[in-house]
């Protein structure tokens, strides 16, 4: 069932009881896969590495992985995990040479791609060094050197920021997001963070119990999120109803002890889950035949007594929520 394109990557996935999934990209984009525990993301990423047994239609620059299917050493993919798994015994310099000696590249020659690509991303002088004795941070740069060292047609990466320090993943963040400006291959990156998708992401994948919900650009998915796991990753409140979504800014809503009066305002009671700081408000988790959030100022929450526990009422002017077809 292959398929016949001339770049980028196609894909339609099929692993048993765990996901149906199609996803494409262009040449040089990066796709995020985003999605609560346990949706997929980490099997579609096996699933295009070949690493699981699947049904799939996978094709990446024009050539078919799928038909007959390729085992993982025979597929143009660099992996890079969020647990790094760098070989324990060998130096930096070797893990990151280690590919291209696999592909029969002289030693020489092998290093000296490695060494460029541990100079770019800043640990040229750790090259010695053998992961027991690194910081996560540079164990990540070593991973995602030995992955880009092999240039790809396609690059896989879980969670690469995950575990590191918030300071470490804002700088190495940055420093992915340049190289990634000239790969010329497609990127498929499985996050949780809002972050990534907005400065590494060209399009947005969301996956849900294993299937496709959402596709878009960043700003697409982010304004009219389909999925509560969307939703809360961009702090917007998102309600189905029927074949439409309504979503709106914690800001606008409304905190009260009591039900309020007006037909212009929805409104729905609750109890508070949680309360923790949010910029310069008190961000509000209340649980009720819908899950939502609300921004309070910190006087409201002390006169109100806004605490866990305390029954509430929300409303939100019908002005200030934004409704759009499943579709839209």
């Amino acid at each position: 069932m292959a398929e016949h394109i001339v770049s980028g990557l196609r894909a339609t996935i099929s692993v048993r009881g765990r996901l149906e999934a199609e996803l494409t990209a262009e040449p040089g984009e990066t796709a995020a896969v985003i999605g609560p525990n346990g949706a997929g993301k980490s099997t579609l990423l096996a699933a295009l590495a070949g690493l699981v047994a699947c049904t799939a239609s996978v094709t990446v620059s024009g050539r078919s992985w799928s038909d007959p299917p390729r085992p993982v050493r025979q597929r143009d993919v660099g992996l890079v995990f969020q647990d790094q798994r760098l070989f324990p015994h060998l130096s930096a310099l070797d893990n990151v040479a280690f590919g291209p000696r696999a592909r029969g590249v002289a030693r020489g020659e092998a290093e000296r791609r490695a060494r460029a690509w541990l100079d770019r991303f800043g640990i040229a002088d750790l090259e010695a060094r053998r992961p027991g004795t690194l910081s996560g941070g540079q164990a990540q740069r070593v991973a995602l050197s030995r992955a880009l060292v092999l240039d790809p047609a396609l690059l896989l990466l879980d969670e690469p920021f995950g575990g590191l320090d918030v300071g470490v993943a804002t700088t190495l963040r940055i420093e992915l997001a340049r190289h990634l400006r000239a790969f010329a291959g497609v990127t498929v990156l499985v996050t949780h963070d809002a972050i990534d998708v907005l400065t590494l992401a060209d399009r947005v994948v969301v996956l849900d119990a294993g299937r496709v919900v959402q596709t878009g650009t960043p700003l697409e998915v982010a304004a009219r999120p389909r999925s509560e796991h969307v939703a809360r990753l961009v702090g917007l409140n998102v309600l189905r109803e029927g074949t439409r979504f309504v979503a709106f800014s914690p800001t606008v809503v409304t905190v009260s002890l009591r039900e309020p009066d007006g037909s212009a305002r929805r409104r729905w009671p609750g109890v508070i889950a949680h309360a923790a700081p949010h910029g310069e408000s008190v961000r509000l988790l209340v649980n009720g035949e819908h899950d939502l959030l609300a921004d309070v100022t910190l006087a409201s929450t002390v006169e109100l007594g806004l605490v866990p526990g305390r029954d509430v009422w929300l409303s939100v002017k019908e002005s200030a929520v934004d409704t759009y077809a499943e579709g839209a």
